[in-house]
């Protein structure tokens, strides 16, 4: 289990609702094609067929390469703007063909499960460096807890956060019927992990 953060000043701060409201993020740079399965290696080339070059280049690079290979299901993610700061639980990566070459720039997703937002004066002062990250995509270098990682960001009553859905993120019932939907046949899954992570969401939302 690993924790990132994603950048909204260099992923575009104006999509905010549009990633919490449709469940994703992105890392940015369209134009590069899929990059599902791609090494670090594969793409730095198609970084560098695309003229990115010197600091540029290692910046998409670090970005792209973790997104890609470091993400990974099940891993957790915060996301803040000035006021807020959101915790989410990451699926796979995906390539949505449909906007690469247009002016979107959100070809590379993953998918996330909100689980959790909070002032972000809240956060646990051990993960705030991560916020304030240059890159788009970082990942959190410190320990982590073996526990849920969602509960060590503070009591929602005690730190005046809120549950996806409840707070400053709005979801309509009928959304939320149908995550809930997904959620209850995770729960009948054979993947031991997969089950886990369905029954902490639905406990979740039940609290």
């Amino acid at each position: 289990m690993r924790l990132f953060g994603i950048n909204l000043a260099e992923t575009g701060s104006e999509r905010l609702k549009s990633f919490l409201e449709d469940n994703y993020i992105t890392a940015g740079y369209p134009g590069l094609g899929d990059l599902e399965n791609n090494s670090r290696e594969e793409i730095c080339s198609k970084l560098m067929e695309a003229a990115y070059q010197g600091q540029e280049l290692e910046q998409a690079l670090g970005s792209l390469d973790c997104f890609v290979n470091a993400m990974q299901d099940g891993d957790y993610v915060l996301m803040a703007d000035e006021e807020w700061v959101y915790l989410g639980d990451l699926g796979d990566y995906f390539y949505d063909a449909r906007l690469d070459g247009s002016e979107d720039g959100t070809v590379h997703r993953r998918g996330v499960t909100w689980l959790k937002s909070l002032p972000r004066a809240a956060v646990n002062p051990a993960v705030t460096e991560l916020l304030a990250a240059d890159g788009r995509v970082t990942e959190y270098s410190g320990v982590l807890p073996a526990a849920r990682i969602d509960l060590w960001f503070g009591d929602q009553a005690a730190d005046g956060g809120s549950a996806a859905g409840t707070g400053p993120v709005q979801v309509d019932e009928a959304t939320v019927s149908k995550a809930l939907a997904i959620l209850t046949a995770a729960l009948h899954s054979t993947d031991v992990e997969r089950q886990e992570r369905a029954a902490v969401a639905i406990l979740q939302y039940a609290k």
